[in-house]
C-alpha cells in the first residue's frame, strides 16, 4: 500500500465520521426544538389560553425548525432565517416588556428590528440581482 492510498482512505473515513456527527447533531437539535415547542404548547394549555409572548415563542420554534430542515436537506444555512429569528425574538421582547421599557430602550429595539429588516431586504435584492446560492429560493 502506498502512502497516498492510506491518506486517501483516512480522509474518506474522516469525512464519513464528520458527516455522521453532523447528521446526529442535526437530529439532536431538531429533537430539542420539537421537545421545547411541545413543552411550550403544554404550558399554554395548562395556563388556559395563549398570550402574545407564547405565540411569538412558537414562531421562533417554527423558524428554528424550518432552518434545521433546510440545513438538513441542502447542507446550506440561509442567513435570512437567522435574521428572521432575530427579528421575531426582538419583537417578542418588545411586545412583552414594552411597559417596563424606557423610551430609549423602545427606540433602540425598534431600530434594531428596522436594521434587521433592511438586512433581509438587501439579501433578497442581492440574490435576485446577482443570483442565489440559497437553494431554498428555487
Amino acid at each position: 500500500m502506498t502512502q497516498h492510498y492510506v491518506d486517501k482512505k483516512l480522509i474518506e473515513v474522516g469525512n464519513k465520521l464528520f458527516e455522521g456527527f453532523h447528521l446526529l447533531g442535526l437530529f439532536v437539535i431538531g429533537a430539542a426544538i420539537v421537545w421545547a415547542s411541545w413543552a411550550e404548547v403544554l404550558a399554554i394549555i395548562a395556563q388556559g389560553s395563549p398570550k402574545i409572548k407564547d405565540v411569538l415563542l412558537l414562531f421562533i420554534y417554527l423558524e428554528l425548525g424550518a432552518m434545521v430542515g433546510i440545513y438538513f436537506q441542502t447542507k446550506h444555512l440561509p442567513v435570512r432565517y437567522l435574521i428572521y429569528i432575530a427579528i421575531t425574538a426582538l419583537t417578542r421582547v418588545l411586545a412583552v416588556d414594552i411597559k417596563e421599557m424606557s423610551d430609549l430602550h423602545i427606540f433602540t429595539m425598534t431600530g434594531a428590528i428596522l436594521i434587521l429588516c433592511l438586512a433581509v431586504l438587501v439579501l433578497r435584492v442581492g440574490t435576485t440581482r446577482f443570483g442565489s446560492q440559497d437553494l431554498t429560493e428555487k
